[in-house]
């Protein structure tokens, strides 16, 4: 698909990965995936941007994966914005999908921590979330998508997740930049109050238990739907990047 005519689905998930690459500074790393192939097409399917910043900074990588395949109806961009594993920074994330005839998407920033016993970086953190949140419930052509209470356990009460017509899809775009452009203020500038507050949680360790659920098999079925795409063994590696914000054999 030419850049120069991109499909809805992928024109909002450029935007925002655009913005977040802008807005953080973050450097374009190469991977083995800039041509995402699987056993049983030859042509590629796909590909994965990856981004990191400086050591000691409040973001830690960029990851883009987009898989599109016409053939099957697909057009998948999923874009994510990981802070420091040890740093009270939220993690951004958007799945912008055309699949089944029509789009989806899911927005969120995932708390890094229990949000109720943590009232102050709660408010600092979601609070300006609240009105755009809400305002999606205006916008005509949304559905509530159906995800299950385990998924919904690891994501915030912030998260949007809707199928959507085409223009709904990008009626949304304005409520997604609002998200970004929020999460973009917390990686510049996380409030002191709101940080300190997390002071004792093992945030390193809270951080690798809810990313591997996060793209765990057992808990998102989309993994396994991707395992058709790419085979087992390229999916498991492309888990290890998003769990660990690191391809296999770096450090």
């Amino acid at each position: 698909m030419s850049e120069t005519a991109l499909s809805p689905s992928a024109e909002l998930s450029a935007l925002v990965l655009d913005r977040l690459v802008a807005g953080t500074g973050v450097v374009e790393r190469p991977t083995e995936w800039a041509a995402l192939r699987g056993p049983s097409f030859p042509e590629p399917v796909g590909r994965v941007r990856y981004f990191t910043g400086d050591r000691g900074v409040s973001v830690a990588s960029v990851v883009y994966i987009g898989l599109v395949l016409p053939a099957a109806g697909l057009d998948s961009h999923m874009v994510f914005a990981f802070g420091a594993d040890d740093g009270p920074l939220p993690h951004f994330t958007l799945d912008s999908v055309y699949a089944g005839g029509g789009y989806a998407f899911h927005l969120d920033l995932v708390q890094r921590a229990d949000l109720a016993a943590h009232p102050v970086y709660t408010d600092t953190v979601y609070g300006p979330l609240t009105k755009p949140h809400a305002r999606a419930a205006e916008i005509p052509g949304l559905t509530a998508a159906a995800v299950g209470p385990r998924q919904r356990s690891l994501m915030s009460p912030w998260m949007l997740v809707h199928r959507a017509d085409e223009a709904a899809l990008r009626a949304v775009g304005p409520i997604v930049e609002e998200y970004a452009d929020h999460w973009l203020s917390l990686a510049a500038a996380m409030p002191a109050e709101a940080a300190g507050e997390l002071a004792g949680t093992d945030l390193a360790v809270r951080d690798r238990r809810l990313r591997s659920a996060l793209f765990s098999r057992e808990i998102d079925p989309v993994w396994n739907r991707v395992d058709r795409l790419l085979g087992p063994a390229t999916t498991d590696r492309l888990r290890h990047l998003l769990i660990t914000g690191r391809p296999e054999g770096t450090r």
